[in-house]
């Protein structure tokens, strides 16, 4: 494998409900920061679609950082099939030979991109935090990936000195995506695809949608998390959610309890959140909580242990029981919107 042969980022791009999900814009996002940080490499962004969307889809692509949008087109690629995505996706790759190959970390992704890896004779980092190219050598396209290990209590670098694509599943929440920019100009090709000889073993008769993921704490303005202090009473803090318009969140500690369902557990192994607001409630403060929420713009740290490593990174620290606190924060704003003026 001649390794100099491989360029360009590419982004597998995640189709959902008839649009692009927001961990596919973060990846093109990052992309394009690691393309302004190694502009003598001369790469492109490049989005790579399956099935046949409408136009204004490819076009939102452009719009989020892509310089390319490849769009391997056929009528029967709009449902997921791991092993005819992985197939086509090799072929890709085989062809085109792009030097990194970057996938969101979802339950898709996370199911394609190892079945790709192997498929390409590659290595792959799973659940990746932060990218960046060799820091010892500006004229270097070897991607130094991260993550975390041990469960958040270490974080790793890996390096893929002598295999290609480059290729890493990123967690969604952790990048930031580009503001959108419909003057951006970027190429489209649509490459027709054949399915002959394609079969998958596994069919989809049916997609069955849980009532609860219609709640998304991913997309929250604000968030009352709850941990092992709080016990059983996060009706408390639903009460004072409701006020608010907030979600309500819950440390792992609290999951594991069975206080709150696994799909609002923020952390490292939950899910990442950058809400505007973010109130801690009895929650310690453990590094695998921190990584799912310390981007928020603005935390609020309740407390009893004036010591606990949550107000480490708190804009402000209340020490003192949340269950006390926070009714009468409920109070407080029951009042000022019954104010007659």
């Amino acid at each position: 494998m001649n390794i100099n042969e491989y360029r360009d980022i590419y982004v597998f791009t995640e189709i959902r409900d008839g649009r692009v999900i927001d961990a596919t814009l973060e990846l093109l996002g990052e992309a394009g920061r690691l393309k302004a940080a190694r502009p003598s490499l001369g790469y492109q962004v490049v989005a790579v679609v399956l099935g046949e969307p409408e136009d204004s889809l490819l076009s939102t692509l452009g719009h989020f950082g892509a310089d390319k949008v490849l769009n391997l087109r056929h009528e029967n690629l709009a449902v997921y099939s791991t092993e005819i995505y992985t197939t086509l996706l090799n072929d890709l790759i085989l062809t085109d030979k792009p030097d990194i190959f970057l996938v969101p970390a979802t339950v898709l992704g996370r199911d394609l991109a190892p079945r790709l890896a192997a498929r390409c004779d590659t290595g792959l980092t799973a659940d990746a935090t932060k990218l960046e190219f060799d820091p010892e050598n500006p004229e270097s396209s070897l991607l130094y990936v991260t993550r975390p290990a041990f469960g958040g209590n270490l974080f790793g670098t890996i390096i893929n000195e002598t295999k290609r694509p480059q290729m890493t599943t990123l967690r969604p929440g952790v990048m930031e995506m580009s503001a959108r920019d419909t003057t951006r100009t970027f190429q489209v090709e649509k490459r027709p695809v054949s399915l002959d000889g394609l079969k998958d073993g596994v069919r989809i008769l049916e997609t069955l949608h849980r009532d609860h993921m219609a709640v998304d704490i991913t997309k929250a303005d604000i968030i009352i998390s709850g941990g092992r202090g709080v016990g059983d009473n996060f009706h408390i803090l639903r009460e004072c959610a409701d006020m608010l318009g907030a979600e309500v969140g819950g440390s792992r500690a609290a999951v594991d309890e069975g206080r709150i369902a696994k799909d609002f557990q923020v952390g490292q192994t939950g899910k990442t959140v950058k809400p505007r607001v973010y109130i801690a409630c009895g929650i310690s403060g453990a590094v695998q909580h921190l990584a799912g929420m310390e981007k928020s713009d603005y935390i609020i740290a309740i407390n009893k242990d004036p010591d606990a490593p949550i107000f480490s990174v708190a804009n402000m620290g209340l020490v003192g029981d949340a269950l006390t606190i926070l009714p009468q924060l409920t109070e407080e704003i029951q009042r000022y919107r019954q104010r007659p003026y």
